[in-house]
Order: C-alpha cells, then sequence, then structure tokens
C-alpha cells in the first residue's frame, strides 16, 4: 500500500547527506570525463553514497508506479487509498513497517557489498601490462 514511502524517506536523507557532503568537500559530482581519473584513484565516498540514492531512488520509483497500477495510490487526497479507512489505515501502517523497513535494509544491504567488491577492486595491486598470454 505505502511500502514505497519508506526507502523513499531513506533515500531522500541519503540524497541530502550526499548533496551536503559535496557542498562541505567543495567537489562537483563526477562527470565521465574523468573516468579515467577514477580508474587510477580511489573512488570518493560521496559517489559510492550516490550509488545507495540511485538504487533507492529507482525501487522507489518503480513500487510507486505498482502501486499506482494497481489503484493504491490516486491523484487525489489522501493519496493513499488506505488513509481512508481507519482499518486500511493500521494495515498500511503494519506494512510500511515490515516491508518497507525490510526492503530499504534490503538495498542498504546490497549497496554495502557494493562498497566491499569496490574496496577489494581499489586495492588490488596494479597490473602493469605484462599478464599472462
Amino acid at each position: 500500500m505505502a511500502c514505497f514511502l519508506v526507502p523513499a524517506t531513506e533515500a531522500v536523507v541519503a540524497t541530502v547527506v550526499t548533496k551536503s557532503m559535496e557542498l562541505k568537500d567543495g567537489s562537483a559530482p563526477a562527470s565521465a570525463s574523468s573516468h579515467e581519473a577514477a580508474v587510477s584513484e580511489k573512488l570518493p565516498f560521496t559517489r559510492k553514497l550516490k550509488w545507495l540514492t540511485n538504487l533507492l531512488w529507482g525501487g522507489s520509483a518503480l513500487l510507486a508506479f505498482e502501486h499506482v497500477w494497481h489503484g493504491e495510490v490516486v491523484p487525489w487526497f489522501p493519496f493513499l487509498t488506505a488513509a481512508s479507512d481507519p482499518a486500511d489505515t493500521a494495515e498500511m501502517l503494519h506494512e510500511m513497517s515490515t516491508v518497507g523497513v525490510s526492503m530499504a535494509v534490503l538495498v542498504t544491504a546490497i549497496w554495502a557489498v557494493m562498497l566491499g567488491v569496490a574496496h577489494v577492486i581499489e586495492n588490488r595491486p596494479a597490473s602493469n601490462g605484462l599478464e599472462a598470454q
């Protein structure tokens, strides 16, 4: 019913943190032209945090579309059809606290695995082009 609101809220918080870290560091978002420089150096944490925001925003958008498709989100107040009836509201809040939180935790865990893989890749010895052929 409204499970997409939990990862969307996490996406808002992560986006605000990312933007404030970028402003604090004085770094602009990485562009495609700086790809060669990023390969030889470690990626900044703001770039890795951007991965999380992209995962969360994308998943939330897909879930919101699915809820609109099934008529659970409508373009008039109260927007969530479950918010119009107290019994449905309780069910919606239960779904948000179970399904929504578990989805947000799962996406964050997948991001943590991505960070681990990126760390391994960043710390492996640089090859000098003399691989066995």
